[in-house]
């Protein structure tokens, strides 16, 4: 995994990033509902993997979820360690966590894939599906494409787009079973979209 270039890029631009989730964040409706309905009320901890500055994690944390966050970057754990005193928050990366198999009652991977290419994405999937109980629970969130996974010039670091009939057959792949999906275009940019799957472990 190139986690170093990742972790210095987004460590570099950190103020900007944090002042976009700071203040009156609030997701789409659709995606809290999906977050909601699979990683809320499970039976033990939901690993908020990539959490950034942490809003996700505070915001499963007011449901009452059991969550911890993870990241790379110094700056997002140090945030969201001042401002949301609520769930644990821990500097690492998502696929080197060192925890037992089937430990994890869910986890969400909000974004925090988008940076990953389709082998280093296989890898991880795998390490997910590792760390998850059996019937667990993954809620993924991606850049969606239309026809074919794409590399892009992200104004941090080169990420991909995903169509979600081949994310849902990586999962597949690496162990899962998809629940649900939804595909949202951005609000400030129709022209591009993203998407989420909502994935179990249960009968793989």
């Amino acid at each position: 995994m190139r986690n170093q270039p990742v972790r210095d890029a987004y460590s570099y631009m950190s103020e900007q990033y944090i002042a976009l989730f700071d203040g009156d964040w609030q997701a789409h409706a659709d995606d809290t509902a999906l977050v909601r309905e699979h990683l809320v009320g499970l039976d033990g901890t939901v690993f908020d993997l990539g959490c950034g500055p942490g809003h996700w994690s505070a915001y499963l944390h007011s449901l009452g979820a059991d969550v911890t966050g993870v990241d790379l970057v110094p700056e997002f754990i140090d945030h969201a360690r001042t401002h949301f005193p609520g769930p644990e928050f821990r500097l690492g990366s998502m696929v080197d966590l060192e925890l037992p198999d089937h430990s994890v009652a869910g986890i969400l991977s909000w974004y925090s894939t988008i940076h990953l290419s389709p082998p280093e994405l296989d890898a991880a999937l795998i390490e997910f599906r590792r760390m998850l109980a059996f019937s667990g629970k993954l809620v993924i969130g991606f850049f969606d494409s239309d026809d074919e996974v794409a590399a892009f010039d992200h104004k941090v670091c080169t990420a991909y787009r995903w169509p979600v009939d081949e994310l849902s057959a990586r999962l597949a792949r690496a162990g899962f079973t998809e629940l649900q999906r939804l595909r949202q275009q951005f609000p400030e940019h129709p022209d591009r979209k993203y998407a989420a799957i909502a994935a179990t472990t249960a009968g793989r």
